[in-house]
């Protein structure tokens, strides 16, 4: 923090007097806010989102009766699924929901609810009967706990009962201020969640109605509520993703949080959260006052017609904060709708779609400089490889060209749950997707031990999987075989979307190899194979080729002419994101990326979903397009992609849209893929005055920027990792900067 704030402190100081005004931020602006509490019926698209990275909460902010809906990231159905069918896949389940009765509390006034992203706290306040009535909520990663406060203005103020309602008729024993809640899932998962109420003042007992058991509360001062959850799951193929009873786990963690104070767990909490999220801080200019001060609900809507850097800001952060808050080491990595779940039935399962979904949430991890929030990405991989291999080896669909079945690796259906199992068509280089991730970790991080011990092993035999099937042409150019394009066309070889991800498979494992100085004879077969793969095309009209020809098919008409308006850009994948085309090296082929982005259009009669906007944004940004890729992030404010809570709205709601917004905002400022850090690569003309610090870039470095009337002003650039010497770009301008280990060079408007 001391670094950080001398940093912004040095850009603040090189700046004019106009701008340095510009970068003043209110305190609101990393604020979610609204004047009337979450509708019953809307959870996904109002409540307000807490999570520690395992569990979760959606907050209402109910009066009369608070809602807090629970879940835990492991509470799945469904097993290993050898047939594949997605329907038996088994979905991410909701955990259950806290009442909180206070039936008196109506007609209050002075309403608000919001959650605060800076301190990762949500808070509900109105006034009542002249007394002041105030909630807050947040789950703490270091007590693996939720708590809940309730506070008033005055003594004696609560009296009202507290309901539980677990999402699978578990047991419910009721004692001592505690409900404990367990059961058991049809595929054999145990769980447990507890409640622990702890009132000052006042008195409180446990109400028996028939099968009903509700806790109520008499003239008590304050409320605190502690809630923990687990299940048995385990990391272990071995043992079938089973591990000790949760009994044991949650007690602990329930008496050790209520050994506390709440000052103290709301200040552990807030410093373990903020180690992750003050590592960046970003302000995108000056947002008209009537708007800044509008609920948030209201405040997105008007963004879509009048440009507001502030919520731009907050749209930026809120994706890292749902990151930190669904994906912590230890757990689970985020999936579909993160972590927060309402109901046992969700849209898709609430899964992992491995053709785009859960890539997209872990694009901003590097750049937005919350590395660690990877690592449950790669557990989950890691997890799964056994079962994964296993289901590959019988696979009809992955014979090899002497008609043996596949003998080396393992491939990933469209969608998998947590426990090996996997549903839908196979999205045949999915495995080599997920290879980018780990080498982008090591690319951002320099984690050597990474490479070698987790990354490496997985790359190499992904590259083994793909030596074995490849299919060679005629002309000697080697194709991925019955490739498919997601979600669109046909299937056929030579899918550009397949070769381009193999592609960059084979590109990042020969840099892996050379970093460890690893198989050299398996290395430079690798390179050879990659320099052999077919390249896309460009079509008659200037397009970038979706497949190895260009389509005249009667079944789909709409193929490669100006009429295809898919939601899905899969053969964009070489722009973003990976690196095979760019501006500066392929120029041509860029040019022809362009085309297409251009005719897949965002008109109401094209089929745009959230998280097209994000992918497009980022795109946008690689092509150097400024003007469309601030267009993007309008339209994500729009009332048919995003909710008032401001998750993305498919419809329904999954979160990757936001992942990949934050993704794309960062591509805008630094880009780091071609080799070198270039800044300010495409900064929207709607942002002439801003400033950021804490973005990462590929080689270990760290990277601040400040500037003014659409002008680099300062830039700084930290070695964390890197080997002390970087090229940096802006525009024309290029320095190569020579640094020591943990040494940081302040640069001027010519990069001096």
């Amino acid at each position: 923090m001391i670094y950080r704030n001398l940093v912004l402190g040095f850009m603040l100081a090189v700046v004019t007097g106009a701008a340095a005004s510009v970068l003043a931020a209110p305190t609101s602006d990393l604020t979610l806010w609204y004047r009337q509490p979450a509708a019953d019926n809307q959870p996904m698209d109002e409540a307000l989102p807490i999570g520690n990275g395992r569990m979760g909460a959606l907050v209402f902010g109910g009066t009369a009766r608070e809602r807090i809906s629970l879940n835990e990231s492991s509470l799945w159905t469904g097993g290993e699924n050898p047939s594949g069918d997605y329907e038996s896949m088994g979905a991410y389940q909701l955990l259950g929901n806290v009442y909180v009765n206070l039936l008196s509390h109506t007609n209050v006034i002075d309403y608000r609810r919001d959650l605060n992203l800076a301190e990762a706290i949500s808070h509900v306040s109105y006034e009542l009967n002249g007394i002041k009535f105030d909630r807050r909520f947040f789950c703490s990663y270091p007590a693996q706990a939720l708590v809940a406060q309730f506070n008033a203005g005055q003594m004696g103020a609560y009296s009202g009962s507290v309901e539980l309602a677990d999402g699978h008729q578990g047991k419910m024993v009721a004692a001592n201020n505690r409900f404990t809640v367990s059961g058991t899932l049809d595929n054999g998962m145990r769980y447990e969640w507890q409640l622990l109420a702890l009132p000052k003042g006042g008195t409180m007992a446990f109400v028996t109605n028939g099968n009903a058991v509700r806790l109520e509360f008499h003239r008590c001062d304050s409320l605190t509520f502690l809630v923990a959850a687990h299940t048995d799951y385990a990391f272990d193929f071995n043992r079938n993703y089973h591990g000790a009873a949760p009994h044991d786990r949650v007690t602990s963690e329930i008496d050790r949080a209520a050994r506390s104070s709440v000052a103290k767990l709301k200040s552990s909490h807030i410093k373990d959260y903020q180690s992750l999220f003050n590592r960046v801080t970003a302000n995108f200019g000056q947002t008209a006052v009537k708007q800044r001060n509008a609920p948030t609900d209201q405040r997105k809507l008007t963004a879509f017609e009048t440009v507001d850097p502030g919520l731009a800001a907050i749209q930026f952060q809120y994706g890292r904060y749902l990151l930190i808050s669904s994906s912590r080491p230890g757990g689970l990595p985020a999936n579909l709708q993160g972590l927060w779940n309402d109901n046992n039935d969700p849209p898709w399962h609430s899964d992992y779609h491995a053709n785009i979904n859960i890539q997209m949430n872990y694009w901003p991890v590097e750049v937005a400089n919350i590395s660690e929030c990877h690592l449950p990405l790669f557990d989950l991989v890691t997890s799964q490889l056994p079962a994964w291999r296993k289901a590959v080896s019988t696979a009809p669909e992955f014979k090899t060209a002497d008609g043996s079945l596949a003998r080396r690796g393992f491939a990933v259906r469209t969608s998998h749950n947590i426990t090996g199992g996997m549903g839908w068509r196979w999205d045949n280089t999915a495995n080599a997707w997920y290879c980018q991730h780990f080498w982008e970790h090591y690319a951002f991080s320099r984690d050597t031990n990474f490479l070698q011990t987790v990354a490496y092993p997985v790359m190499k035999e992904t590259c083994q999987f793909w030596e074995d099937h490849l299919k060679p042409l005629p002309d000697g150019r080697l194709v991925v075989p019955n490739a498919w394009s997601p979600e669109h066309g046909p299937e056929e070889d030579g899918v550009s979307y397949s070769q381009e991800i193999v592609w960059d498979l084979f590109n990042n494992y020969v840099q892996a190899a050379d970093e460890l100085g690893l198989d050299h004879e398996f290395r430079d077969q690798i390179a050879g194979l990659r320099d052999h793969l077919a390249t896309p095309g460009i079509g008659s009209w200037g397009q970038l080729l979706e497949w190895l020809q260009e389509q005249h098919n009667p079944k789909y008409p709409e193929l490669d002419t100006h009429d295809d308006h898919h939601r899905h850009t899969s053969h964009l994948f070489a722009v973003y994101p990976g690196r095979q085309i760019s501006v500066t090296k392929t120029p041509a082929l860029a040019a022809a990326a362009k085309v297409t982005l251009d005719a897949r259009g965002i008109d109401s009669a094209s089929d745009v979903r959230e998280w097209s906007f994000a992918w497009r944004l980022a795109l946008y940004a690689r092509l150097h397009d400024a003007d469309h890729a601030y267009d993007m992030l309008r339209h994500f404010f729009a009332a048919r992609n995003s909710s008032p809570n401001l998750f993305g709205l498919h419809p329904p709601v999954q979160l990757d849209g936001d992942f990949g917004i934050t993704a794309g905002i960062a591509e805008l400022l630094v880009q780091s893929q071609a080799g070198d850090i270039e800044l300010l690569p495409a900064l929207p003309k709607q942002w002439p005055n801003g400033q950021i610090s804490g973005l990462r870039a590929r080689g270990g470095y760290e990277i601040g920027l400040v500037w003014h009337n659409g002008k680099l002003v300062s830039a700084t650039v930290k070695n964390l990792a890197g080997d002390g010497r970087c090229q940096v770009r802006c525009g024309d301008r290029v320095a190569t900067v020579t640094l020591a280990p943990g040494a940081t060079r302040h640069l001027n408007a010519e990069l001096q």
